[in-house]
């Protein structure tokens, strides 16, 4: 089968099936060999391996996870595409295709027939305006994960990594870093996809922990808190918790506990780490 990776080779496949390039699924379409070596070397996938592939395109990335992995379990949105995979994937008998948006898919119970239940490693190049939902998605759906290796937008792959009092630093960084190790593999060019995306992007591997770094009694509180308190990232901590509808915090309750931390009475929510979090919420 021709290497995908290779740009005249999409440009081909594409006008042989006569495919436009639909902007509303944010289609880029990866022809970089070396990018794609990287991606699976990130993932680490070995013959035992079971990969859920989220977005395959026309099955670039899929003919590398074939190749490697015992199982590829593909979710498409695009119907369109579907002809164009049962071409590209032709020579596979490990792939299974499922046309299906992946918010939609109940991925526990794909892990359950096809892995046993086992955790699976992921491998995606995420549509931009929809990454994070489908990240959260996956941690938040307790789906059984070893990793999840995506390209995103460089943008969302900086606040992923982010740390406190960084421009960068939000509720992303500690949504992703509570569930998961994240560690940059490459910066990828626009010039390495079929059309050129205006943004660079950037391939990230988010290994996942067995359990939370933080001990916390409720994960949802947790992040209600964390969210209240980067929706008005300007205010201190206290006003922003005390303002934030549907949590019912009295500002002087979160301004005596962050005292009680050591901390200073107006301090910022950007300021505090994970753990600082996750104590603050124990005390409240």
């Amino acid at each position: 089968m021709a290497d995908l990776g290779i740009p005249q080779n999409t440009l081909s496949v594409l006008r042989k099936y006569q495919f436009n390039i639909q902007k509303k699924y944010g289609q880029n379409f990866l022809i970089d060999t070396g990018v794609l070596d990287r991606i699976i070397a990130a993932a680490e996938v070995t013959e035992n391996d079971c990969v859920l592939e989220i977005g395959p395109g026309i099955g670039t990335m899929t003919q590398y996870l074939a190749e490697r992995a015992r199982e590829v379990v593909a979710v498409e949105i695009d119907k369109n595409l579907i002809p164009i995979l049962a071409d590209t994937l032709s020579g596979y008998s490990n792939v299974t295709l499922i046309n299906e948006d992946i918010l939609k898919v109940d991925v526990r119970s794909i892990v359950k027939e096809k892995n046993g239940g086992r955790p699976v490693k992921v491998v995606a190049n995420l549509p931009y305006y929809i990454t994070t939902p489908i990240i959260m998605g996956l941690f938040e759906g307790q789906v059984p994960l070893q990793s999840v290796t995506v390209m995103v937008q460089k943008e969302v792959a900086d606040r992923m990594q982010a740390g406190p009092g960084t421009k960068d630093y939000g509720a992303l960084s500690l949504a992703v870093q509570y569930h998961a190790k994240p560690e940059l593999v490459a910066n990828v060019p626009p010039n390495c996809f079929i059309p050129r995306p205006a943004v660079g992007s950037a391939v990230v591997n988010l290994r996942k922990y067995e359990k939370p770094p933080v001990e916390v009694q409720d994960e949802e509180r947790l992040f209600a808190i964390i969210r209240a308190a980067f929706n008005q990232r300007r205010k201190t901590l206290a006003n922003a918790l005390g303002n934030a509808a549907g949590l019912g915090i009295a500002k002087e309750r979160v301004m005596e506990v962050l005292e009680e931390m050591g901390l200073s009475a107006t301090i910022r929510g950007e300021a505090l780490t994970l753990a600082q979090f996750a104590k603050l919420v124990g005390r409240l």
